[in-house]
């Protein structure tokens, strides 16, 4: 079922997104070469405490950690794990859940450790540029594959990346994960009609290589836990915001920069009105 939000509710999600965008912010200063994915975990899960919230990933279907962590060619969903140093030039992703009295919000951002190549920068930029397109196409009366279509056509058919199917964006509060999936390619015009009051999160997850993916376990007898990585062993980078769909355009609920929100928003309506991809 899709519950259509009120301001009241789109607000207090808002001050959720505060929250874990002050995480992201942190991290921006914290991430370097020699710390442990762990001390990513631990950052973050003091941080959302210490604001009166609560990570809503810890405990969800038996998952113990407050972060998702992800490095080089893992793709999603992995642990924050203790052995996992980063080192110069690599490539983490951090995604994480956090509900404040109630109101939930949801957003993954990538971070270049250290000084990263050339062909990984690129990769960072066109893919928090399809997240843009995604949102720049979250108006009312939209549907679904116009989000999907405009950040596929920018990171398949423009450059060449691949971009993940097996996984989505999705709708959000009053839990964490709600109806609709809201996929990251389609077509124009296609799926469901987007409509006032609705939250969503769009998170592209955009591979080097190859769109597929494949389960990769941990090396440890006590975890069975799964996440996955690249099929083609390519670097993956993902970036992920929490908005609401209202009468006066999409509202970004998980701004970690409002100046860079405008940036990016700016230039995704631009080429969206030169590529023809609005009414």
């Amino acid at each position: 079922m899709i519950t259509l939000k009120s301001e009241r509710e789109i607000e207090g999600m808002r001050e959720s997104g505060k929250i874990l965008a002050g995480v992201h912010l942190g991290l921006r200063d914290m991430i370097k070469p020699g710390i442990s994915a762990y001390s990513i975990e631990e950052f973050a899960n003091d941080y959302i405490v210490s604001h009166g919230a609560v990570p809503s990933e810890k405990g969800f279907e038996g998952y113990k950690y407050a972060t998702c962590v992800d490095v080089n060619d893992e793709v999603a969903h992995g642990t924050p794990r203790k052995d996992l140093i980063l080192k110069e030039g690599d490539l983490v992703k951090v995604d994480m859940t956090v509900s404040y009295k109630g109101y939930q919000s949801d957003s993954c951002w990538s971070y270049a450790v250290g000084s990263v190549s050339q062909e990984t920068s690129d990769l960072m930029e066109v893919t928090k540029k399809s997240l843009y397109l995604g949102i720049a196409q979250s108006i009312e009366g939209n549907r679904l594959g116009d989000i999907g279509y405009a950040i596929q056509h920018y990171t398949e058919d423009e450059h060449g990346y691949g971009d993940v199917r097996e996984l989505c964006g999705h709708g959000i509060q009053p839990t964490m994960h709600e109806q609709p999936d809201v996929l990251h390619y389609g077509e124009p015009g296609k799926g469901l009609r987007l409509k006032n009051g609705m939250t969503i999160t769009i998170e592209p997850m955009i591979n080097e290589g190859t769109w597929e993916i494949v389960d990769r376990s941990l090396d440890d007898p006590n975890d069975d836990w799964i996440y996955y990585a690249s099929a083609d062993g390519s670097w993956s980078a993902q970036y992920e915001h929490t908005l609401a769909i209202t009468e006066d355009g999409p509202k970004i609920l998980t701004s970690q920069d409002a100046a860079e929100d405008a940036k990016y928003m700016k230039w995704a309506q631009e080429y969206l009105k030169e590529h023809k991809q609005t009414k």
